[in-house]
């Protein structure tokens, strides 16, 4: 059964930074799109960055995170990270973990995590 595993959520104060972590079951997911998303009671689930490898990796953030976002992976341990620096209050959410997506899909993913807590105070 695949499992995705999100860590690394938290309470943190505006400016300060986080790394999301997510351990997938099988390393093979990393073949294939992976990426994260957010969400906050009362409003559908947000695309916050994707990642996809070949050759050589591609990336996709959502204009609200990029400059502060760093989405990467060890293939090796079959993780994928987010790095979330300069964090704001409008980051607060719960951050998904999903993989088994098409190269630059920004929605369809075979697989969730379970979701972990980021909140950001003032």
């Amino acid at each position: 059964q695949v499992q995705l595993v999100e860590s690394g959520g938290g309470l943190v104060q505006a400016g300060g930074s986080l790394r999301l972590s997510c351990a997938a079951s099988e390393r093979t997911l990393l073949n294939y799109a992976m990426a994260w998303f957010r969400q906050v009671p009362g409003k559908n689930r947000e695309f916050v960055a994707a990642m996809w490898c070949g050759a050589s990796c591609s990336t996709r953030y959502v204009h609200s995170v990029k400059g502060r976002f760093t989405i990467s992976r060890d293939a090796a341990k079959g993780t994928l990270y987010l790095q979330m620096n300069t964090l704001k209050l409008e980051d607060t959410a719960v951050y998904f973990c999903a993989a088994g997506g098409r190269p630059g899909s920004l929605s369809n993913y075979d697989y969730w995590g379970q979701g972990t807590q980021v909140t950001v105070s003032s």
